[in-house]
């Protein structure tokens, strides 16, 4: 009869020279790690309830940022502020997931490229914004970001914001009939330009 080691050498031999059994205890050893991790999250208020004082993206906000993401600025720009001390100096207080329950998908990262824009609402004026979104350069000369200048002269597609908005209704964004009604009116002769600068400049003002 095997004694203990045996078996247990057993076990593992065979746990090690089975790929197939391996790639299933590896994925299975995976899911239940995230799930202990990602599921408690689910019932907390910090990462499920809006911070005070937090609003839906209006209808030119929200049009800013569908350009923000179609324009692939994530790429290059965080939306989040870690709570290290260095951090915490150069961007101000630390990101926390209540500021972006309406976000959908949120945009936090670790890509750097960019300066990190989760607090850049209010930091510099909107002349500021369309300069540098324009041409950077004239502003920041180092700067390797690309000019955006087709953003000016294109208009808002207000037609699906309505029907987007109504979406977003259902997953929690407290928008009002009113709102949505008043969606397409709110953003009729608007450039893109405008709707980007509007999304920027909302940024981070909740914890302000």
């Amino acid at each position: 009869m095997a004694n203990n080691n045996d078996i247990k050498g057993f076990t593992h031999e065979r746990i090690e020279t089975n790929n197939f059994l391996m790639i299933v205890l590896i994925v299975l050893v995976i899911a239940v790690g995230g799930l202990v991790e990602i599921v408690p999250l689910f019932f907390q208020k910090s990462t499920t309830q809006p911070v005070e004082g937090l609003k839906p993206y209006t209808a030119l906000q929200l049009a800013g940022r569908d350009v923000y993401v179609r324009e692939g600025c994530y790429n290059c720009h965080s939306q989040m502020i870690r709570p290290f001390h260095a951090e915490t100096l150069r961007y101000g207080s630390y990101s926390v997931a209540g500021e972006f329950v309406y976000d959908r998908p949120f945009q936090w990262g670790s890509k750097r490229t960019g300066p990190d824009l989760a607090r850049v609402g209010g930091r510099y004026n909107d002349e500021w914004h369309r300069i540098h979104l324009t041409n950077p350069r004239d502003l920041v000369p180092e700067s390797n970001m690309p000019a955006y200048p087709w953003l000016e002269k294109a208009t808002v597609n207000e037609n699906g914001l309505p029907r987007r908005m109504q979406v977003l209704r259902t997953l929690g964004a407290p928008y009002t009939d009113d709102e949505i009604k008043g969606s397409v009116e709110a953003v009729k002769g608007k450039t893109e330009l405008d709707a980007l600068v509007a999304y920027l400049q909302v940024l981070g003002t909740a914890m302000k």
